[in-house]
């Protein structure tokens, strides 16, 4: 629970320093001269507002809210994505290698962010796997009885005014 919520607190911070990670790794390692127009109009950018949207989505969810403490998935994608943008931030002669894994991971995330939000929106509760069986959606709540008596009974009350 401890490191899903040190997660929970690194995800807006990261919106910061992965995008400054990215230009210090340039000036420390000398990319060519050229990227750092990448660098500046691309690369910053698209991290820094997809940390800020990704983060947004995370935190909208109510489990999140209420633990302050995001998922293991959560933790799996988010990790995998900065994982790649700190490698990538080394420019290395593996620099177009996770760049690309990067980007398919930051798509990762969004597709993750997208799924857990949306099955916290509809109510879908899952179990743990059991013994290598995917696991089956189950309600949140069990339906409630009908009212019965005369607490179930509807009464209407009209007005009539005079002139």
């Amino acid at each position: 629970m401890a490191l899903r919520q040190a997660f929970y607190r690194w995800l807006l911070p990261a919106a910061f320093v992965l995008p400054l990670w990215l230009l210090v790794g340039y000036m420390v390692f000398q990319a060519n001269v050229w990227t750092i127009f990448w660098l500046l109009f691309l690369a910053m950018p698209a991290v820094f507002i997809g940390q800020l949207i990704f983060t947004l989505m995370v935190r909208s969810r109510t489990s999140v809210r209420r633990n302050k403490a995001v998922s293991t998935l959560d933790i799996a994608a988010f990790g995998t994505w900065h994982v790649l943008t700190i490698l990538t931030g080394l420019y290395s002669e593996w620099f177009w290698l996770f760049l690309t894994l990067a980007i398919i991971a930051g798509i990762g995330v969004f597709v993750s962010c997208m799924w857990q939000l949306w099955q916290e929106a509809t109510g879908a509760r899952y179990e743990t796997p059991v013994d290598g069986v995917f696991p089956r959606a189950r309600p949140s709540a069990p339906p409630s009885a009908p009212p019965t008596g005369s607490a179930g009974d509807v009464f209407i009350v009209t007005e009539k005014h005079e002139s």
